[in-house]
């Protein structure tokens, strides 16, 4: 096997362009924006539980002691858990703590939706493309009445397109939009232990909710 037999500059502009192409052109160049964003965000270091509840530490502490009307809101760098925090001092509720964290939430939900969506589309989209850069390379078959000619390289073409459609799209998009999907299942799985920690150790220091309120800390999104 010879490598170099593998690489045509043309079969990949035509299966590689014409996916790219035709993802930005279906899911819109907001979602694509997106999408490249949810990738760079995997080069960086998870979010860990453990560390957020260790700069949360201080808070809870502070509210378990001196009770949550004479705390001050502390910010971690956090903006989930800031804003989350703020809003139980605030209203010395953990309705309001939900109510922060379901908002987040959402929020991080629909941009990861969004991203796996685009990848998911561009992994459909290219052994479409594989196919179509097998049509051109055929129409470039020499004509069966001309003798001597070369179908090498017609053939050549042919194959590689189809080739650069499945691995692109089976080996390369796709995979990446289950990658993205399981890095955000998780950040959503620590977050909501941190935050039924938070609650967990904040709930004897708060004046008792009214009905409305408890109902609304019990919510999960």
């Amino acid at each position: 096997m010879q490598p170099e037999h593998l690489l045509d500059p043309v079969s990949a502009l035509i299966v590689v362009g014409g996916t790219c192409l035709a993802t930005v052109l279906r899911c819109g160049l907001g979602d694509c924006v997106t999408a490249l964003g949810a990738v760079g965000a995997l080069f960086h270091r998870p979010f860990d539980p453990e560390r957020a509840r260790a700069d949360l530490a201080v808070q809870v502490q502070e509210i378990r002691q001196d009770g949550v009307i004479r705390s001050r809101p502390a910010h971690t760098g956090d903006a989930e858990f800031d804003e989350a925090t703020e809003m139980l001092i605030g209203s010395r509720s953990l309705g309001a703590l939900q109510l922060a964290h379901c908002a987040h939430k959402r929020s991080r939900v629909e941009r990861s939706q969004r991203a796996v969506r685009t990848f998911i589309q561009a992994g459909d989209l290219a052994p479409v493309f594989g196919l179509a850069g097998t049509l051109v390379a055929l129409n470039q078959l020499p004509p069966l009445d001309r003798p001597g000619g070369d179908f090498s390289v017609a053939i050549s073409m042919a194959v590689l397109t189809t080739l650069y459609g499945l691995l692109l799209g089976n080996l390369f998009f796709t995979p990446l939009g289950r990658v993205v999907a399981r890095r955000a299942a998780d950040e959503e799985r620590d977050r909501q232990a941190v935050i039924d920690w938070i609650e967990a150790q904040v709930a004897d220091a708060l004046p008792r909710a009214e009905p409305h309120l408890r109902g609304v800390a019990e919510a999960r999104p």
